[in-house]
């Protein structure tokens, strides 16, 4: 990818905070950006980037009938180069199906973008890799920390199964946003820089795969995410468990 050349870019989670920065930012560069809200009322605050060009698509991604529907809608749609899989959540019996499910679906579904990110988080180094006993439906409250152990071992297999695409792992770091909170000491700014430089840069550094980044700097992941047996293992149950298999 050229970064003088507009790209189609879908940026999941970008009614506010990191995801909205990042919309922003490449809509600015001249790309072709796809936002994504949950919900109608959430969609609105998104109405100034949709006057600006931008396509929306709403899909609550608590809803596994949602993520499938958004699936269909944007694979029928023109092909996206690349994706950043922002949405996330904190906590509640939504963080397994938003956090982990959601992306797992769009990546095995949407046809293969060349360039994908995944955000993951600080909090993944406290993650279990464990999943039995795992509640993806969200009947119960999930731990963040395993969801984004989950999704940063999701972001190296994809790197590892398909040898065509980039994809790698980002911590956005602890930034003051509406899940971060006011007080939140990191870089708001950096905390979205990385993803918008993974989706578009030609930089040689940009252009490797399998990786885990904190601030345009690689950092070494929690183990288990690039443990080959564990994310076959979690491909495994996740297939199991949608009935879609990522190839």
């Amino acid at each position: 990818m050229d970064e003088t050349t507009g790209y189609r870019i879908l940026v999941t989670g970008s009614a506010d905070g990191l995801g909205r920065l990042a919309a922003e930012t490449l809509l600015a560069q001249g790309h072709d950006v796809v936002v994504h809200a949950r919900n109608a009322r959430r969609a609105e605050a998104l109405r100034p980037m949709v006057h600006r060009g931008a396509q929306l698509v709403v899909a609550d991604f608590a809803e596994r009938d949602d993520v499938l529907g958004l699936a269909s809608q944007l694979a029928d749609d023109a092909p996206l180069d690349a994706v950043i899989h922002n949405a996330g959540i904190w906590s509640g019996p939504a963080v397994m199906p938003v956090n982990i499910v959601a992306p797992y679906l769009l990546t095995a579904l949407l046809p293969a973008p060349r360039r994908l990110v995944y955000l993951s988080s600080g909090s993944h180094y406290s993650g279990r890799p464990v999943l039995d006993g795992v509640d993806w439906q969200g009947r119960t409250a999930g731990s963040y920390g395993d969801s984004k152990l989950y999704v940063t071992a999701l972001a190296a297999a994809v790197a590892r199964l398909r040898p065509g695409v980039l994809s790698n792992a980002v911590d956005p770091g602890w930034v003051p946003t509406r899940m971060g909170g006011a007080g939140a000491p990191d870089n708001l700014e950096l905390g979205h820089r990385t993803q918008e430089w993974l989706v578009t840069s030609d930089d040689p550094q940009a252009l490797t795969s399998g990786d885990y980044w904190y601030h345009q700097e690689r950092q070494q992941p929690h183990a288990a995410a690039l443990d080959v047996g564990f994310q076959d293992r979690l491909l495994a149950t996740l297939a199991e468990e949608t009935g879609t298999t990522l190839g």
